[in-house]
């Protein structure tokens, strides 16, 4: 048994690198708090990252899944608190070109599902190892959303039983570079240290959002 799965989306959009797969990637067969942690990068893909997500699942058997993913204009760590049943890309495909307006995610699945990560006492763990964190009720309705509904409605749906939540970051400094005008960016290391113990948190904390 795997202690904590990490997941990281693939590069999107303009950008040749995703500070989400990057850091899967970091953690990647790493120990937190003696805990042993598995990375993994998933597809920016609607009907693919979910598959992807729940093949990890069954190799690994975690009890904490923790997925990432990136969010321009964000300048913290961004800890998601709820996946609502809804796909829409508001004009943005996914990395197969894929549009969809006001489908669900699950059809026999409810309207939301909150995430049972202690999200409340991993914000004040990773502020305290000095990274911005915050709280966020807003997962948009995009590939990120859709993977924090689709494993929550796994756990709910099947025997298999983890604590899943999600978390968005911020552009890297390295991308941010590449825009004329700049961006709210953190640097990896940061980024990293706060996932770090946001996870010695969740991997402790059993209640809580």
């Amino acid at each position: 048994m795997t202690d904590a799965l990490v997941t990281g989306y693939e590069p999107f959009g303009e950008f040749e690198t995703n500070p989400a797969s990057q850091l899967a990637t970091r953690l990647d067969g790493t120990e937190i708090g003696g805990a042993g942690v598995v990375g993994t990068e998933l597809p920016v893909v609607f009907d693919r990252a979910a598959p992807r997500l729940e093949a990890a699942v069954d190799e690994h058997d975690p009890d904490v899944v923790c997925a990432l993913g990136q969010a321009g204009g964000r300048a913290a760590l961004s800890l998601e608190r709820v996946g609502i049943n809804l796909r829409d890309t508001r004009g943005v495909p996914d990395n197969e070109d894929r549009e969809v307006v006001d489908e669900r995610v699950a059809d026999d699945g409810p309207d939301a599902y909150f995430a049972t990560l202690p999200c409340r006492e991993m914000k004040a763990t990773m502020r305290g190892a000095g990274v911005p964190t915050r709280l966020s009720t807003d997962a948009g309705t995009h590939c990120c959303n859709n993977l924090l509904y689709a494993a929550r409605h796994l756990a709910e749906t099947t025997d298999r039983a983890f604590r899943a939540g999600f978390v968005h970051v911020p552009l890297s400094h390295e991308q941010a570079a590449t825009r004329d005008e700049g961006e709210p960016s953190m640097a990896l290391e940061a980024m990293e240290r706060g996932l770090r113990a946001g996870l010695e948190t969740a991997l402790t904390v059993r209640t809580g959002r």
